[in-house]
């Protein structure tokens, strides 16, 4: 039975709430290093660990989801997140803060088990758009978080930012497995460490999501460093801005939820890999422009709103690829697909704080751009390779 408009809302929305915790550190970066005593390029191992150890998550929770009810596995995961946010809120010293932030992001799977969830409840038909509505769950999830930590963490401080965090997934953990349905599973079936070793293979043989994968890996490695970038820059001592104008600029970027479901149609009639090709073009153009922005910030708008337009159809089309694939695999094939995108995001996370250290603004600008340009190429390639008579199609 396909789910209903209400039932993708809601799970949209507690993917948000779930999401948002990997990205409340990115206005408060520059306090969090101050409290801390650190450097601001060895402060970045924070989101980067954080990033890493979810890609690590779902590489060993998210397979769970084939063999165990997903309604269990979301329990026990917001449930851990809640007690890591609380360490986080209590933290006074960098190594039970980064022990906990890095614990947080293992046990963040909920928004990445839920699209082949609903992929189970959803026609071919639909399949683009929900997954669309999904992925805007998740963009807003990122931009409220930036919105209120840039805002809390400038007129309360950062630690209020989690102590919020923490009660807003209180209210997760009790809300989002009432909403999801029991899911009967055969018996006989692989075990645990039988799924675990299937991976390999998957990846050996679904070569199309692999390369979906690194793709969206990239581009979001690029995504967390232009904004890394973005906190650093405008917090700067030469810019003397608030965390709170890093928020604002996130909810102007807010844009993108309202394209994301109906670029998701449209990627439906014209086809992810040639969607994504052209998405990805205009995304190179928009971070050129990037560069304008070195002294004023208004110069970020127009760049942030074409990238949170474009930006999320990169990541849409990936999943098309993945997601119509034969659902018993669904699941492990997202695992593989999301481990490279956070893999890519925990690059990105230590890269940006780097190379915003040592070249600045026109530094995190040029890492982002040579990024976003391998995203071009490699989108060309897997669409021209789709093209081709025998190729394989997943």
């Amino acid at each position: 039975m396909d789910m209903t408009h209400r039932e993708i809302l809601l799970l949209a929305f507690s993917a948000a709430i779930v999401t948002a915790n990997a990205y409340y550190i990115h206005p408060i970066i520059g306090s969090v290093a101050h409290t801390f005593d650190v450097s601001v390029g060895a402060v970045g191992i924070i989101p980067a660990l954080n990033q890493l150890a979810l890609a690590l998550g779902v590489l060993l929770l998210l397979p769970l989801g084939d063999l165990v009810d997903n309604r269990k596995l979301v329990a026990f995961c917001l449930t851990s997140q809640v007690l890591s946010l609380v360490v986080m809120a209590l933290a006074q010293d960098m190594v039970v803060f980064l022990t906990a932030s890095t614990l947080l992001g293992f046990f963040t799977i909920t928004p990445y088990l839920l699209p082949a969830y609903a992929s189970r409840r959803t026609g071919p038909g639909r399949l683009g758009f929900v997954t669309a509505v999904l992925t805007a769950g998740v963009i807003a999830g990122v931009q409220v978080s930036r919105l209120i930590s840039g805002v809390v963490g400038e007129y309360v401080d950062w630690r209020g930012v989690y102590w919020l965090a923490a009660g807003l997934m209180a209210v997760a953990a009790i809300a989002l497995p009432r909403i999801m349905v029991k899911e009967d599973r055969q018996l006989g079936g692989p075990s645990y460490l039988g799924l675990l070793a299937t991976m390999g293979k998957l990846a050996f043989t679904h070569r199309r999501v692999m390369a979906s994968g690194s793709i969206q890996g990239l581009n979001f490695g690029g995504f967390i460093a232009i904004w890394l970038g973005i906190s650093l820059h405008l917090t700067s001592d030469e810019m003397g801005h608030g965390s709170d104008l890093v928020g604002y600029l996130t909810a102007f970027g807010a844009i993108g939820l309202i394209t994301t479901a109906s670029l998701g149609r449209w990627a439906d009639r014209v086809g992810a890999e040639r969607a994504r090709v052209i998405m990805a073009l205009i995304q190179f153009t928009a971070i050129t422009t990037l560069a304008l922005a070195g002294a004023k910030w208004w110069y970020l708008l127009a760049p942030l709103a074409v990238m949170s337009m474009v930006g999320p159809l990169v990541d849409v089309t990936g999943r098309m690829v993945a997601l119509r694939v034969a659902p018993a695999v669904r699941t492990r094939l997202m695992s593989l697909y999301i481990a490279l995108m956070f893999l890519g995001g925990g690059v990105g996370s230590w890269s940006g704080t780097l190379a915003y250290e040592r070249g600045g603004w026109q530094g995190s600008v040029l890492l982002v751009a040579s990024i976003s340009l391998v995203v071009c190429g490699l989108s060309i390639r897997e669409w021209l390779w789709s093209k081709q008579p025998n190729a394989a199609q997943v």
